[in-house]
């Protein structure tokens, strides 16, 4: 922490299957004090599955917090805090798509909510992707299609995308892997 900011308290308010929300008590550097949101996530992992033709794999799939479907890139919850992205991210793509890899590169790693929480996600590209078979949870319901990085830009910019991870991993795809042709 910095010298003008201190945690002096921290309890828990809610512990969910996903999160843990936390009230922080803060201390200031002029005597002030305050109570901040936390919310605890144990991480993440997302892959870009690009097919040989270069059209990238999504999943569409029901989002309560939106009330609606979404299309995303394959992403789970890790297992356990210190499970490897790259090990999580193969375990997804399998899941949600029927495809494994034997080519998985990390792309970028974000942070979703800075303000308020520490999820934080690594993204990796999936190459050689190699037709296995989906295993999705009880509770998951997930359509499988491919796009062109056109086509998924066309959405991104077009509103029908809004999901940040999404967002970022398809434009950090193009800049790194397809601007330099």
């Amino acid at each position: 922490m910095s010298e003008e900011v201190r945690r002096v308290g921290r309890e828990l308010v809610y512990k969910g299957a996903i999160l843990e929300v936390y009230k922080d008590h803060m201390e200031f550097a002029n005597g002030n004090h305050a109570d901040w949101d936390y919310i605890h996530h144990d991480g993440a992992a997302a892959v870009v599955p690009v097919l040989p033709d270069g059209r990238i794999l999504m999943v569409s799939q029901y989002r309560n917090a939106l009330e609606r479907h979404t299309l995303e890139i394959p992403a789970g919850k890790l297992d356990r805090p210190d499970e490897p992205g790259k090990l999580c991210a193969g375990r997804e793509l399998e899941e949600e798509t029927g495809y494994r890899s034997d080519s998985l590169e990390w792309l970028i790693t974000l942070r979703t909510t800075v303000a308020f929480c520490d999820e934080k996600i690594e993204i990796y590209v999936a190459r050689n992707l190699a037709a296995a078979s989906q295993q999705l949870d009880e509770d998951e319901y997930v359509d499988v299609k491919a796009y062109t990085i056109e086509e998924l830009k066309e959405m991104i910019f077009g509103g029908t995308i809004e999901d940040s991870k999404t967002i970022a991993a398809i434009l950090a795809y193009e800049s790194k892997y397809l601007k330099q042709k």
